[in-house]
């Protein structure tokens, strides 16, 4: 009965645009802390309503927007992996080759492959993973035959 009582005021309070912790980890995919640690770092606005912090919808949806994304990394005001320009994170050099980031770390930190240090970020263009590839990879492919 319990149960049932708390799930009517949780569909209440979505009528109303409000939610709790829960209900807003649940939407987001996320844990209850991390919507619990967005609140207390000022990230994400809520309101305690006498045990419970409740969450207006149209906040939880601009935390979302604004949520970090490395996708959309900043620095000095420019874009840092701009696809559409040829700029990629080692993540996704490591996914164009099929090989693990670590190789990609080792290989920008070693020089073996061309990489700028923007922040704490590696920013690799599209025509140094040619020629890393070129390099390395057909090289390898060469000798093998």
């Amino acid at each position: 009965m319990e149960k049932l009582l708390s799930a009517d005021k949780s569909a209440e309070n979505e009528t109303n645009g409000l939610v709790s912790i829960t209900e807003a980890a649940r939407i987001h995919n996320v844990t209850r802390q991390a919507i619990y640690v967005a609140i207390k770092s000022n990230k994400l606005r809520a309101r305690k309503e006498t045990r419970r912090w409740m969450i207006d919808l149209a906040d939880l949806r601009e935390y979302k927007r604004l949520k970090y994304s490395r996708t959309r990394s900043v620095y000095e005001g420019e874009l840092l992996f701009d696809n559409t320009k040829g700029f990629y994170s080692v993540n996704q050099v490591a996914k164009l080759l099929s090989v693990p980031a670590q190789k990609i770390y080792y290989a920008a930190r070693s020089g073996y492959l061309k990489a700028i240090r923007k922040g704490a970020a590696w920013v690799i263009h599209e025509n140094d993973v040619k020629a890393y590839k070129d390099q390395f990879f057909n090289a390898k492919k060469r000798k093998a035959s």
